[in-house]
Order: C-alpha cells, then structure tokens, then sequence
C-alpha cells in the first residue's frame, strides 16, 4: 500500500524537477535571443513518462551490461534536454523566437503551479486519512 502511495509521489517529483528544468531552458532561450548562433532548448519528459507508463505492464531483465538498460522505475526517469536545429530565418542563425519562448513561460508556470497544488491536494488526502484513522 505504501510502495504504491510514494510511487504517485515520486511520478509528482519527477514532474515538477522536469517542470524546473523546462523553466531554466527557457530562460536560457529567453536570455540568448540575440546571440548569434544560439539553438533553442527544449526539455523532453511527457513522452518519456508516456512510453514508461506503456511499457510498465512487463520489465525486462538485463542479462548483460551491454544490453540496452530499460525503464522499469520511475526513479530512472530523466527528462533530456535537447537543442532544437531546425533552420533558422534569420541571418544570425539564432532560432529563438521570443513571443513562442514566452507563450511556453506562460504554460509551464501554469504546469507547474497545478503540479503543485496537486501534490499538495493528494498529501492532504494521505495526512487526514492518518488523522482520521488515530480518532
């Protein structure tokens, strides 16, 4: 029962640091808009957690160190930041645009400020279901 309570809370940390780890990309992005040459970056983790979610349904044992490790726990998840090179428009090569960098701000302050009050709405549930066992 326990495993299964700190497993939801640790899919919630997990989320949250890639949420944090977005933030900081972004402001790089953000801070590096006229630097010549500078390749946006991006935080890869949804899909990540999506193709853990399928593939919980069975784990895969490594039988030798040369195997290709697989996710079978959500501790071994990491979101990946990437640079995106797609071609730029413009004559510096830089491919940032500051009205999508700051429309993802926007959206992943709103990711993260719900993760949040999730994570505190199911540790709430945890704290008065032991409260209201001790009555």
């Amino acid at each position: 029962m326990l495993d299964k309570t700190y497993k939801n809370i640790n899919v919630y940390q997990k989320a949250l640091d890639a949420s944090w780890l977005r933030n900081e990309a972004i402001s790089n992005n953000i801070a590096n808009v006229n630097t010549p040459g500078y390749k946006r970056q991006d935080v890869k983790f949804e899909s990540i957690l999506k193709e853990h979610i399928s593939n919980s349904s069975f784990k895969l044992k490594r039988t030798h160190p040369k195997h290709i490790p697989t996710i079978n726990r959500i501790n071994d998840l990491k979101p990946k930041i990437t640079k995106e090179f797609h071609t730029s428009f413009r004559k510096d090569n830089n491919n940032v645009n500051i009205d999508v960098e700051m429309a993802e701000l926007a959206k992943n302050t709103i990711k993260f400020n719900a993760l949040t009050q999730e994570l505190s709405r199911y540790l709430h549930r945890i704290k008065t279901a032991i409260t209201e066992g001790r009555k």
